[in-house]
């Protein structure tokens, strides 16, 4: 039988128990070893997400039916397939910011990483639901979004970074200046006629999600509708750093 992948069906709930055996089984090999051998297990494992990324763009770019059900957006366009949406720049962010150390980056990595791509796993684009997942392009495109929440949780389990409160408002402004630039990115490819759809980040259009558009009736402007986001993402965000407040807060209370 085929393995035809759609959100949470059978394939979805294997690749999800894989992916986090792998995340459990790096960090139990990885106990007790210095923060320079899971620095350079962290980076090797981005790098080679990153070498990943481009071969499953290759053959995205050489798929005739993928072309098919994209041709109301041009098909396949390099200049759209750059790792710069939500989810994916974090291949490039996460080295810099185990490299550097910087805690809003650790933070941004940290808390946007899982998030943008679990959005992606739970709500592929077109040409990557209701197909085998043995297909070039669903590996690529399912197995890059996985090894990128591997990568971005690890920063955490392999105790290189713990969320604090503190570390929210900075996280939220580096959403805000990567957005930014991205918006940039957009306004420049599409000004150059490099890419006319170019929409990273959905920071130029909504592409019809029913979050993003009740947003931009709110704010009818490219960029600015997304302000509005930056709300729930500091709710979520404080969510999840209550949870390791009062872990280290009963952690503390025990001893």
């Amino acid at each position: 039988m085929t393995a035809v992948y759609h959100p949470f069906n059978s394939v979805f709930w294997a690749l999800v128990a894989g992916f986090a055996l792998v995340l459990i089984l790096a960090s139990l090999l990885l106990r007790g070893r210095s923060e320079k051998v899971k620095r350079i297990v962290i980076v090797t494992a981005c790098v080679l997400t990153t070498i990943g990324f481009f071969i499953y763009k290759y053959y995205l770019s050489i798929d005739a039916e993928f072309d098919a059900v994209t041709a109301a957006t041009g098909g396949f366009n390099w200049w759209g397939e750059l790792p710069l949406q939500l989810c994916n720049i974090n291949m490039l962010l996460i080295p810099i910011a185990v490299l550097t150390g910087k805690r809003p980056l650790l933070s941004f990595c940290f808390f946007i990483g899982p998030l943008g791509a679990a959005m992606a796993i739970c709500m592929p684009g077109t040409g990557f639901d209701g197909y085998s997942i043995l297909l070039p392009r669903m590996l690529g495109y399912y197995g890059t979004h996985f090894m990128i929440i591997i990568e971005a949780l690890s920063l955490v389990t392999f105790g290189l970074f713990r969320p604090k409160f503190r570390d929210l408002p900075g996280t939220a402004l580096t959403v805000l200046l990567v957005a930014a630039v991205i918006f940039g990115v957009n306004v420049l490819l599409r000004s150059a006629g490099l890419h006319p759809h170019a929409n990273y980040f959905f920071s130029m259009e909504t592409e019809g999600n029913p979050l993003l558009e009740l947003f931009h009736s709110w704010i009818p402007y490219p960029f600015l509708y997304l302000l509005p986001s930056i709300v729930i993402l500091l709710t979520y965000m404080s969510i999840i750093t209550t949870f390791f407040a009062l872990s280290d807060r009963k952690k503390v209370t025990a001893e």
